[in-house]
């Protein structure tokens, strides 16, 4: 098993990660009934899309001894009403690090090959972009 989750009312979970025993609260969004003082679980997906795009980056990074720490992603969530489901997720990359075309373009690939990514739906539409400064 992975996580626990648990219903806290109020439009409320926590879930736990058993390995590490890290939690994560989510909300309800404003715009379908809830507080919004948390992660909605549809932000989380498309912010899990970011970190795990990220992450590769990083594992083939390291096999290049490329350092590209302090780059960000910025992320938005695109919802879609009919069914209300993620219509488009947005990350803007802002990478630091990285000065030769190649090294650009294998990381730029490898971030496309990310779990997330592949196991995203089709219909999702991803729109990625990247600044190298």
């Amino acid at each position: 098993m992975t996580s626990k989750v648990t219903y806290l009312g109020d439009l409320r979970t926590s879930s736990i990660h058993l390995q590490s025993g890290s939690e994560i609260i989510s909300d309800a969004p404003l715009d379908n009934n809830g507080k919004g003082e948390a992660f909605s679980p549809t932000d989380t997906v498309a912010n899990a899309l970011a970190s795990c795009m990220m992450t590769v980056m990083g594992i083939k990074a390291r096999d290049l001894n490329v350092d590209f720490v302090g780059s960000t992603a910025s992320v938005t969530k695109i919802m879609q009403a009919e069914p209300r489901r993620i219509g488009a997720v947005e990350i803007v990359f802002d990478m630091k690090g990285v000065t030769d075309e190649k090294t650009k373009t294998i990381l730029e690939r490898t971030a496309m090959t990310c779990p997330v990514f592949l196991s995203l739906n089709s219909d999702v539409e991803k729109r990625i972009s990247f600044n190298w400064k």
